[in-house]
């Protein structure tokens, strides 16, 4: 938004250089020339861009390798006319399809949004005339009138302003209303400019008259519409890891049926026999449950995210916070409560210490360097006369209704009126004893806002201000201070400024107050140029860390996640509250890196400082989007947060945007994944946590249906080689596909976390959805669930059963061997033994209702007659039981052989 030279230049310019730049007259332009330049410039909206058709959405839903992988599994078992299954899994795809569809439609929202931020009508001058026209019509030259209340039509240059002040956090993030003015600024980012307003803002006090000198997608927002546009959202690691998953799934199948055919046409087995011994073999290792568990999976943590004030926007996004290596957040209000409190009040006679931070100022408590309590501060103490003029250089009110203290106006200045009152200053006696006469309102030329009142009953005039403390020092008499009964001490600016210094770089936001006596004073104060006052004091202010923000960044370092504050506030300011919430560790680059100082960084160098710093100040949102897009570069997963309209670009190119909720706009929440209905950094954090468990649940509801897969395929083959019949038929195989998968697996996703899981550092995101200690697990429970298989099935064989009996054995065998082996698969390296089977309650009813489906179907005639199944007789249950155990002993002995360090030390601890 800042990059072109030729929207930088108007705020560095006269207005009447601006007025002769863009050929115009106070006046305004008249009817044809405006007619001319609309022609010329086109209309003042946000061009949105043309997205997609409908129906190329709706393709793009089944491009991914897993849904085509489940469009195979359904055209399999139209093949072998299975067509019950064939409709259930035709739903899922319909589902998955629509969820998918509606999602990317709403994307699209985001740039509607940005239009809906022009206000419909403006107010101009043409031909001499008031006139009110569309906002479309607006051109540059066009002069504008703006009031208290009015969105700002379109980015323009300001002529004239009285007592104005624009609410900007939309474009800045910095919800302090920003001072308007006429002058010439040297602000090195534009939209730090006090002489420019901007599209999409909003006038909050007073008159403005300005020239536009930018309209649609020239403007400021206009600019972000277009990053908006052309920012590609960036993968999940998990559309990534199953991508790759869904890939080797449909290579596999091929190959492995075309091997199976080839060899049993060779042994001389007749091609339509092996063709349904092919398809058998597709049904087996075709696990088409996974789009569903993987939907229900995060479905489920989404659900448990709402109820942690996390509301996510697009289901993939669940996991991506699982994988998040670091988190770039703004400061204000995410990381720090939004609002300002007084920690310290120098005075000429010592400094005080202010503890609370809640807005009701009988809590909490003031302190002197002794420790202290002056909470009762006595007239004519230097304590008393700083927060006397504290309070009455102040247009912000405080006051008790309905048994809670309410506060309206300027944050610094409500602050200010709590410390006062925490300190006993009492705003009715004192403004009892010091009536209101003028109100001289902050203007950025000044530097400084002041009040005047009357004293004593002459009436004489005494001025109370507030200010920049380099102004405010400058304008005082500093040879000696105001003394409280124990002698005068003396005081020289030097050592006023080298304590405003020391409080700035604390962290702390430094004013100075002063107060002055006569008629001459008052003047000089309304001229605006006061001299000859006397230093009340210097008062430091924050906005507070939020307590549970503190801990949260805590244990992301604990967790392997990084932090990176991100804001628009002074480097020093940020640097110091980085430091006091834990952000700033040892190895990190102490001082914030400056929007000014990033510019100047090539890419290569901005990626390498990334390393190290953990702090960026006063960067702009493209530079913002730069800093997304360097950690992107050097491998993280990056969540972004954000609540202005300057932040979406950023929050799209992120692999997790979070938007603020309560403070964030409409645009930063439709480019997000996250909404943050709390605003709340403590909030990501707990999303993190439910994002591994949900990529947890995923990961061993897959290796439950792989281990079945490879079961069924290595028994097949086998039976294939050896000559004897299938153990399964394929209506058999898709049965327990859907009674034993399709329940168990799903009640996997209903897994809760586990502490451990937050004591390891993220996944890499090259690692597949299987890790290969997990994949050798996987293939050694598969190969033993062939021999149970293949050893139950030749048991029967060999005691006289028929085919038909012997298959059903065999499958039977296999339902209650994963009734017991989803225990195991409950946990990567837990121990089936370290968890209540009652913690998954849905997990302990599914498998119960799987074990009494099969049962029942093994009597129902239906069943029987589509899956030529017949009841078991007593003496192979028995023998069928001695074998279900036998997949959980290997897979606990494996967990506790091969359990990596790192794993058992995160358990343990």
């Amino acid at each position: 938004m800042d990059t072109p030279s030729e929207a930088k230049r108007w705020h560095t310019m006269e207005a009447d250089a601006c007025l002769r730049e863009l050929d115009v007259t106070p006046a305004g332009l008249g009817a044809a020339e405006a007619a001319r330049r609309l022609a010329q410039h086109g209309p003042n909206s946000i061009k949105t861009g043309e997205g997609d058709a409908w129906w190329k959405t709706l393709l793009h839903q089944f491009a991914s390798p897993l849904i085509m992988v489940l469009i195979a599994a359904m055209l399999v078992t139209i093949a072998i006319g299975h067509f019950t299954d064939a409709i259930v899994i035709a739903a899922v795809l319909t589902i998955n399809a629509s969820i998918g569809f509606f999602q990317e439609r709403r994307a699209e929202r985001a740039m509607q949004a940005l239009q809906d931020l022009v206000a419909p009508s403006a107010v101009v001058r043409r031909d001499g005339e008031r006139r009110e026209i569309p906002s479309a019509d607006l051109v540059p030259g066009d002069v504008v009138l703006l009031e208290s209340g009015d969105n700002v039509p379109a980015d323009a240059r300001v002529l004239e302003a009285t007592h104005a002040q624009a609410e900007e956090a939309l474009l800045t993030g910095e919800s302090v209303p920003v001072p308007k003015h006429a002058g010439v600024e040297s602000a090195k980012r534009v939209t730090e400019a006090r002489n420019l307003v901007f599209m999409g803002s909003t006038v909050v006090t007073g008159r403005i008259r300005a020239v536009v000198v930018a309209t649609g997608s020239a403007a400021q927002i206009g600019r972000i519409a277009t990053e908006v546009h052309q920012t590609v959202r960036a993968q999940t690691p998990l559309q990534a890891r199953m991508g790759r998953f869904g890939k080797f799934i449909s290579v596999a199948v091929v190959a492995i049926c075309a091997v199976a055919f080839t060899i049993g046409v060779l042994l001389g087995v007749p091609a339509p026999e092996m063709f349904l011994t092919a398809v058998a073999i597709a049904v087996a290792a075709i696990p088409e449950g996974l789009p569903i568990v993987m939907t229900v999976a995060l479905a489920v943590s989404v659900r448990r995210m709402a109820k942690q004030n996390a509301v996510i926007r697009r289901l993939p996004a669940v996991e991506t916070l699982g994988s998040c290596t670091v988190i770039a957040s703004d400061k204000t209000g995410t990381l720090t409560q939004n609002r300002m409190v007084v920690r310290r009040l120098w005075t000429t006679r010592g400094a005080y210490m202010f503890d609370g931070e809640a807005l009701d100022p009988e809590t909490g408590g003031v302190r002197d360097d002794d420790g202290e309590s002056a909470a009762d501060a006595s007239d004519g103490t230097t304590l008393h006369e700083a927060l006397r003029c504290a309070m009455l250089a102040n247009e912000a009110d405080l006051r008790r209704r309905d048994g809670e203290w309410v506060a309206q106006g300027d944050p610094t200045e409500v602050a200010l009126l709590v410390a006062a009152a925490r300190a006993g200053v009492s705003r009715e006696r004192t403004l009892d004893a010091h009536p209101l006469v003028e109100l001289v309102p902050f203007e950025s030329e000044r530097q400084y806002a002041a009040t005047i009142h009357t004293v004593g009953e002459g009436g004489e005039p005494v001025v109370f201000l507030k200010g920049a403390p380099e102004r405010v020092i400058a304008m005082c008499a500093l040879e000696r201070g105001p003394g409280d009964g124990e002698g005068d001490v003396a005081i020289d600016a030097e050592r006023a400024l080298e304590e405003a210094s020391r409080m700035a770089g604390e962290g702390l936001r430094v004013l100075a107050l002063a107060t002055a006596r006569g008629e001459g004073s008052s003047r000089a104060v309304q001229s605006g140029e006061p001299s000859g006052m006397t230093l009340l004091g210097l008062v430091g202010m924050l906005d507070p860390p939020r307590p549970e923000a503190m801990e949260a960044i805590a244990r992301c370092a604990e967790s392997g996640v990084g932090v990176i504050m991100v804001t628009g506030d002074h480097g020093t300011t940020a640097s110091a509250i980085a430091r006091s919430m834990g952000i700033l560790g040892e190895g990190d680059e102490a001082e914030a890196i400056t929007g000014v100082r990033l510019e100047r960084m090539s890419e290569e160098e901005l990626r390498e400082a990334l390393r190290t710093a953990r702090v960026f100040a006063r960067v702009s949102p493209t530079q913002k989007l730069r800093i997304v897009n360097a950690l992107k570069d050097i491998g993280h997963i990056v969540a972004v947060t954000g609540d202005g309209v300057n932040d979406a670009p950023a929050l799209k190119s992120a692999h997790i945007g979070a938007a603020m909720g309560k403070s964030g706009t409409d645009v930063a929440r439709e480019a997000s994944e996250m909404v943050l209905t709390d605003d709340n950094f403590a909030t990501i954090y707990a999303a993190v946590a439910e994002g591994r468990t949900a990529f947890a649940n995923i990961r061993m509801a897959t290796h439950f249906l792989v281990v079945s897969g490879v079961g069924f395929i290595v028994a097949i083959m086998a039976t294939l080689l050896l000559g004897m019949p299938l153990p399964l038929l394929p209506a058999q195989i898709l049965w327990l596909n859907v009674v034993t998968n399709g329940i168990q697996d799903v009640a996997l996703a209903f897994e809760p976390g586990h502490k451990s899981q937050l004591r390891r550092p993220p996944r890499d995101p090259n690692e597949g959805v299987l890790s290969p200690l997990l994949l050798e697990r996987t293939v050694i429970s598969g190969v033993l669930l062939a021999g149970i298989t293949l050893a139950v099935f030749a048991w029967e064989l060999s005691l006289g059963s028929t085919v038909a009996y012997a298959q059903v054995a065999t499958a039977t065998s296999i339902v209650l061997c994963k009734a017991v082996h989803v225990g195991s698969c409950r946990s990567e390296w837990l121990s089936i033994f370290a968890k209540s089977p009652f913690t998954n309650s849905v997990l302990f009813i599914g498998t119960a209702a799987s074990l009494l489906i099969h049962v029942g179907a093994m009597y129902a005639p239906p069943t029987q007659f589509l899956l030529n199944l017949e009841p078991l007789r007593a003496e192979t249950w028995m023998r069928i039981i001695l074998f279900a155990p036998l997949l959980v002993i290997v897979e606990e002995i494996h967990k506790a052989l091969r359990r990596p360090r790192e794993e058992a030390l995160s358990i343990r601890g």
